[in-house]
């Protein structure tokens, strides 16, 4: 347990745990920084293809599950605002009360002058108020703080992803559509193949083999068009959910086709350890571990004795006697009382210590988990990485291919004319310049989705909420008109990790001081969400 000194914070205070970070990418040398930070915010603008900026900024205006995590961190900034307010006489009231009652006649009959119908009445104000001498209220505050954060933090995962699918299935659409012009070319150069062998066959200069083969091979070229429009079909129709929109009205943003993107020569990946102010869920995974810190000093509060003052201050009046209920507000009949209480636990001292446990495996889990998202990440870069380079070798040796292979078709065709080969080398040159350009725009595929599955991976994207607000104008409307919300629902994202929380000093739980990591929290109080909240923090011991 943590020493206790007045005015003091039970429990532990939070540092960055420890984490494992590689000090370079394996097999991967990171871009210039100038260049890294021209596409930090906006990588996808690399590919300069406008209808893909069009349906990210659409996805970031429209998309439900965006906006669900943006009026996430709305109901975290009341949460907060509840954790503040305790810091404040946690009841406060006030209260009126009119009794009458009618007396027994013979009991009247024994007091000259008393009424037999009575009437009280007392009105006032009360409040009691627990001293937060051990730091429990101000643990909630930092719980709730770390929360607040944790929330912006899984905003913006949702955002990185949101941006990562968007253009993932913006790719596969135009990669299905580049499949599918192949597969319309190859089957047009085949039924010219399919009419030469019949012209050949009806002038007896072949058997009817030739044009059966022919046949079969266009009718299993146009096979292939149907699953490829059938999959085109179904990638609009995801992206549609993904900005928020119904299925017929995605095509609008597909019209202008440019094809498929160039990738980028190089890409931007800075360093291992910048994944700490990158990732969002990294830094999701670091706030949860704060919130549940401070609670372990919230429930290690409840072991020491509670005070609580009370006071009451109001008037009370009567109809006994020369009394009435006019003069209640009299000064002679005000009715001020104050008291001070002790509550100290000792029968039930186990089930606090229990608690106290609890809740310090709860933030051990937090620690393990924030030092596993840090490995994972790492982990999809390096795959991500490793995509990009080898889809990026494959993909030139399939260019080869494909430029060899249309080569080797028209020569086949030619020499089937002059009758130099059998149809069997036109047939085997044909097939193999399908499969050679279909397998090298699926390449290409291969190597945008690794630059895109690279910068989800490094947690691009996030940025570009800066300065917007968190929930959409038609969310806005329709949360003011069910509930008060005073100017929370304008909030906007601002840049909130612009401090460096993975800089904090990091050591071994039990030796953290409240002297190491009070940079954290100070760049945690930074982040104010109402005026209100800003003097009572500042005036916080």
């Amino acid at each position: 347990m943590a020493s206790v000194t007045a005015c003091s914070s039970v429990g532990p205070d939070f540092t960055t745990p420890a984490s494992k970070t590689e000090t370079e990418w394996v097999g991967y040398t990171p871009a210039t920084v100038e260049a890294d930070k021209q596409f930090e915010a906006a990588w996808w603008e690399q590919f300069n293809d406008p209808g893909l900026d069009a349906l990210i900024e659409a996805a970031r205006d429209n998309s439900p599950t965006l906006q669900a995590a943006g009026v996430r961190v709305v109901q975290s900034m009341a949460q907060y605002d509840i954790a503040v307010g305790q810091l404040f006489p946690q009841t406060q009231a006030a209260q009126g009360q009119l009794n009458y009652r009618r007396l027994d006649g013979d009991f009247v009959d024994l007091i000259p002058g008393l009424d037999r119908d009575i009437f009280t009445a007392n009105v006032g104000v009360g409040a009691s108020w627990e001293i937060d001498l051990w730091g429990k209220f101000r643990r909630q505050i930092e719980a709730g703080n770390a929360d607040f954060l944790s929330s912006v933090a899984s905003y913006d995962d949702a955002l990185v992803s949101l941006i990562a699918n968007v253009a993932e299935n913006y790719i596969t659409i135009r990669t299905l559509e580049e499949r599918i012009a192949v597969a319309e070319e190859n089957a047009l150069l085949q039924a010219e193949s399919f009419r030469i062998a019949r012209v050949r066959f009806e002038n007896g200069e072949t058997s009817e083999l030739d044009v059966r083969q022919a046949q079969v091979q266009l009718a299993r070229t146009r096979s292939q068009i149907p699953a490829f429009q059938e999959s085109l079909q179904q990638s609009k129709n995801t992206l549609a959910i993904l900005i928020g929109e119904t299925p017929g009205n995605v095509e609008p943003y597909l019209s202008n086709s440019l094809g498929l993107p160039q990738a980028p020569e190089e890409l931007f990946t800075g360093i291992p350890r910048d994944l700490l102010r990158r990732r969002p869920d990294i830094r999701e995974a670091e706030f949860t571990a704060a919130s549940q810190s401070a609670l372990i000093g919230a429930a290690e509060a409840n072991l020491y004795p509670a005070f609580t003052l009370s006071g009451m201050f109001g008037f009370a009046a009567s109809t006994i006697g020369p009394g009435s209920l006019g003069d209640i507000f009299q000064w002679d009949n005000s009715a001020p009382s104050a008291s001070a209480g002790l509550v100290f636990p000792i029968f039930n001292y186990g089930r606090i210590v229990n608690q106290v446990r609890v809740q310090d495996a709860e933030f051990q889990q937090a620690v393990l988990n924030y030092q596993n998202a840090v490995l994972n990440a790492q982990k999809e870069v390096e795959d991500a990485l490793a995509s990009y380079r080898y889809s990026n070798e494959q993909s030139v040796f399939l260019g080869e291919a494909t430029t060899a292979s249309k080569r080797s078709a028209d020569l086949s065709v030619l020499q089937y004319k002059a009758g130099a080969v059998d149809f069997t080398t036109v047939l085997t040159s044909a097939q193999s310049r399908l499969d050679a350009e279909d397998s090298f725009i699926v390449s290409q595929d291969n190597v945008l989705q690794a630059v895109i599955s690279t910068y989800r991976a490094l947690g691009g994207g996030w940025k570009v909420r800066s300065g917007q607000p968190f929930i959409s104008t038609e969310v806005r409307e329709a949360m003011s008109q069910r509930t008060s919300w005073d100017e929370k629902l304008d909030a906007q994202s601002e840049d909130f990790f612009a401090t460096e929380v993975s800089d904090v000093t990091v050591k071994p739980i039990e030796d953290q001081t409240p002297v190491e990591s009070e940079g954290f929290f100070e760049s945690l109080f930074d982040f104010r969400i109402s005026d209100r909240s800003v003097e009572l923090l500042q005036e916080t011991p």
